[in-house]
């Protein structure tokens, strides 16, 4: 995908409003992104330049910090953007994962940044810190504190965090069996 598909993505995602804060800090992340990965070293200083005033900008006013070194996957949502959104700059978050306001996701003071798998949920006041690794489809719960990796299909909750097996998705098990 390129620079413009990425951002229209994050513009109908994030309901179609150039001045939706979430969208706005997407943009945002998408150029510095985009800027250090430049080639051209002339280029790459002017666009560096650009994304620097307009961090300012999103750091002041939408309390949005992702920065341009983040990994983050396909369809990423700011669910709400109301409050801060720290994440150290080396975490990598995989696809169709969803973070609520006054989320920080970080290193612990040592180790690497935490490593988040496909469609997980990070709920509001969460925090995720340290060298871990959250599996798909995890959900996060509000106020939990996970320094500990997270198996795949699991739901957190708490704070140290307690972690529990995901309820099966009836649907599915009803299709499985022949029965839907």
């Amino acid at each position: 995908m390129t620079l413009f598909d990425d951002i229209r993505g994050d513009y109908i995602r994030h309901g179609s409003s150039i001045t939706e804060p979430a969208f706005v800090s997407l943009a945002v992340y998408r150029w510095g992104n985009w800027a250090i990965g430049l080639k051209n070293p002339v280029g790459r200083w002017f666009a560096n330049k650009l994304y620097g005033l307009c961090k300012i900008f999103i750091l002041n006013v939408t309390k949005v910090w992702i920065p341009p070194q983040v990994q983050l996957g396909k369809d990423f949502h700011i669910i709400h953007a109301e409050g801060s959104l720290s994440l150290h700059p080396e975490v990598i978050i995989g696809d169709r994962c969803g973070v609520m306001h006054n989320v920080t996701i970080g290193t612990n003071m040592r180790g690497r940044a935490p490593i988040i798998g496909d469609d997980v949920f990070i709920g509001v006041n969460s925090a995720i810190l340290g060298p871990i690794t959250i599996g798909d489809r995890v959900r996060i719960g509000p106020n939990t504190a996970v320094t500990t990796d997270v198996p795949s299909d699991s739901v957190v909750v708490g704070s140290p965090a307690k972690i529990y097996p995901s309820l099966p998705n009836l649907a599915q098990m009803k299709k499985k069996a022949g029965n839907g």
